[in-house]
Parts: C-alpha cells; sequence; structure tokens
C-alpha cells in the first residue's frame, strides 16, 4: 500500500471539511487544491502545523491550524485533524507534562497544587505557573512538531523505497523464462 492510500484511508471527504461550520470563515480560499493535496512534504507540514497549534492553549485551536495550513499550503484536513490530540482527555496530562518540562527549564520547583474544575482556580493557579506552562507548551509543541515532520518525511521515503524495491524484483521475476 502506498504511503498516499494509507493516509487517504482515514481521511474525511475534502467536501466534508470544506463545508465545517468552523471553518466557513475561510471562504474560497478553502478551494485552493494545494490544501488537498497527499504528497509528502504537504503532510510533513501538515504534521508540523497540527502538533504545534495541538499545545497552543487556546480554544479554537481548529481555526489557527486551518489558517496556518493555508498560508503555508499544508494538508488541510491533516493540520486540522492533528490538533485534536490536546481534547478533553488527554489535555490535562499534556498541558500538566508541559508545565513540568517549562518549570524544570527555567530552574523552578514545582508547585503543587489541587486540580478543581472552577475557573477561580484556573485563574489562581495560572497567575503562579503562566510562564512556565506556556515556554512548556511551546518546547513540547515545536519539539513533537519538528519530530512529526521529521518522522513523516523519513517514514514517506522509505515506504517509497521499499516499494520500489519490490517493484524491482516482480520485474525481474516477470522476465524469467
Amino acid at each position: 500500500m502506498t504511503p498516499r492510500r494509507l493516509v487517504q484511508r482515514f481521511l474525511p471527504d475534502h467536501r466534508t471539511i470544506r463545508d465545517h461550520k468552523a471553518l466557513k470563515c475561510f471562504g474560497k480560499l478553502l478551494h485552493d487544491p494545494a490544501l488537498w493535496h497527499l504528497n509528502r512534504h504537504s503532510v510533513a507540514k501538515a504534521y508540523f502545523v497540527g502538533l504545534v497549534c495541538a499545545f497552543i492553549p487556546i480554544p479554537f485551536q481548529m481555526v489557527l491550524a486551518a489558517a496556518v495550513a493555508i498560508m503555508i499550503r499544508s494538508n488541510l484536513p491533516i493540520s486540522v485533524a492533528l490538533v485534536w490530540l490536546t481534547n478533553p482527555l488527554t489535555m490535562p496530562p499534556l498541558f500538566y507534562m508541559a508545565y513540568k518540562v517549562g518549570a524544570w527549564m527555567m530552574g523552578l520547583p514545582e508547585q503543587d497544587f489541587l486540580f478543581e474544575p472552577s475557573l477561580d482556580w484556573v485563574t489562581q493557579s495560572m497567575s503562579t505557573v503562566w510562564e512556565p506552562f506556556l515556554l512548556g507548551c511551546a518546547v513540547l509543541g515545536v519539539g513533537s512538531g519538528a519530530l512529526g515532520y521529521v518522522g513523516i518525511q523519513l517514514l514517506w521515503r522509505w515506504m517509497v523505497v521499499r516499494r520500489w524495491r519490490g517493484r524491482g524484483h516482480r520485474d525481474l521475476d516477470s522476465r524469467q523464462p
């Protein structure tokens, strides 16, 4: 199976994404064919965009990922889909890990806190941990995006080379008397 077909198997139809209510604000920009191409460079850029945007702690990360994907002409569906790495279930552990990474990088001791699902708790906690938290988000976002970019480039190349080598053996076998 080619890398393109493997990726296509999991992607929704481009019309579904183009008609998504959150992405309507981009209008005709969504008609650019480059946003829907499945090639090594477009998919690798999409992994970078999606993973970086996933670690940006703001609402509507999908819209941000779509805007960046449109700007750099990466695969839009993959960019938007990867943002869901941070969903309501994974966000607390990933953002806690971001805080720990930021605190470690800044040389700050980790603060103990008990989570409370309230706006009061968020505003009080963020007033003391926002710097290491944002640093950790930036480091994890750019780091995971870079790893995703390089990983897709290498994996795609490896799959193509493997396929080409297999094709060569089939051609030789078919010429045998």
